[in-house]
């Protein structure tokens, strides 16, 4: 892939981050902070370019498509875009209709986009079961539960936070597309799991806005683990899909296991002193987790390679609901 052709598929995930037109401020500051930082990362200044042509609609999919000739790639661009608009929840109309537009410009017929799309709905109902939605599908509760009194000792809980990071770290060096879908449920149902805990119980719409408030972008959080595949060379065609050789680089790892492991930390304070963090406090104690948390992926690597050699759809989907 040249790297036309990756700033293609880039443009294409970037006008699917936006499709449903509902992005808040934070959201769009998220997404611009990233590609200026994964740009300078991987030593490429298009990152920033690209951003500013999807903002000011200076670019289309029709042309994006246009430049992508190889099916592989043509699939990858259609896969990476699902990915991105089931994200922050189901999919919206205008989300819908951006993918079917997609689908045409990039000449792809059902067979192709039908398995991602289904892989997507599993995923949006998995987290609904994970952390129900209120009772208006938009409410935020946090609202106790009968017994405060931690279920867990602080060590069991530590090693549950610790399980779901490495899950997460090894969803990432699985080589289908769907892998990466089950990051954000998977993070769903740990915090619901620490609120409870500690007496609190959590609907999705207050376990998202947490996220949000500690700048772990639903949306962004994709496109980073998508853009530092993409940039660093580390997409390739391999048996049952699309994506990267099973353990063979630490690179894509370090920000799906540290961001898990340093929310899941935060989330137990959080919970644990009843909600009294202010949202300045609450940011840089997530900002100073995540350094350590992303020293301690190299040490755990191992582990996160032998367990990604053990996962299937299957094992993860059973995960999810806890079964």
């Amino acid at each position: 892939m040249n790297p036309e052709q990756q700033q293609a598929i880039l443009t294409i995930a970037l006008l699917a981050a936006f499709a449903d037109g509902t992005n808040d401020d934070k959201e769009r500051e998220q997404i611009r902070q990233l590609a200026e930082s994964l740009g300078g990362e991987l030593g490429t200044n298009e990152l920033p370019g690209i951003y500013q042509k999807v903002i000011l609609k200076q670019t289309t999919v029709q042309a994006a498509s246009a430049l992508l000739v190889e099916p592989d790639h043509r699939q990858l661009a259609y896969e990476m875009a699902v990915c991105v608009c089931d994200a922050d929840g189901r999919m919206t109309a205008p989300e819908k209709q951006f993918l079917a537009e997609l689908a045409q410009a990039l000449k792809l017929d059902g067979k192709v986009t039908g398995p991602a799309n289904n892989m997507a709905e599993a995923m949006a109902e998995l987290a609904d079961e994970a952390a129900p939605a209120g009772a208006l599908g938009q409410q935020t509760i946090a609202r106790p539960v009968v017994s405060a009194t931690p279920r867990i000792t602080d060590t069991e809980l530590d090693q549950s936070i610790l399980n779901y990071a490495i899950i997460n770290g090894a969803l990432e060096l699985l080589p289908h597309s769907w892998s990466s879908m089950a990051i954000i449920p998977l993070q769903i149902k740990m915090v619901y799991g620490i609120g409870k805990t500690h007496g609190y119980e959590l609907d999705q719409g207050h376990i998202r806005e947490l996220l949000s408030t500690l700048g772990v972008g639903l949306t962004s959080q994709y496109l980073e683990q998508f853009g530092r595949k993409l940039l660093g060379g580390l997409l390739g065609k391999v048996a049952g899909g699309l994506g990267k050789q099973l353990g063979q680089s630490a690179t894509g790892v370090a920000f799906s296991f540290a961001t898990t492991y340093a929310l899941g930390q935060v989330a137990k304070h959080y919970y644990a002193g009843g909600r009294q963090m202010s949202v300045a406090l609450l940011q840089e104690s997530f900002k100073n987790l995540l350094g350590p948390a992303k020293d301690m992926q190299t040490r755990y690597l191992p582990q996160i390679q032998q367990r990604a050699g053990n996962l299937d759809a299957t094992q993860i989907m059973t995960m999810i609901r806890g079964a």
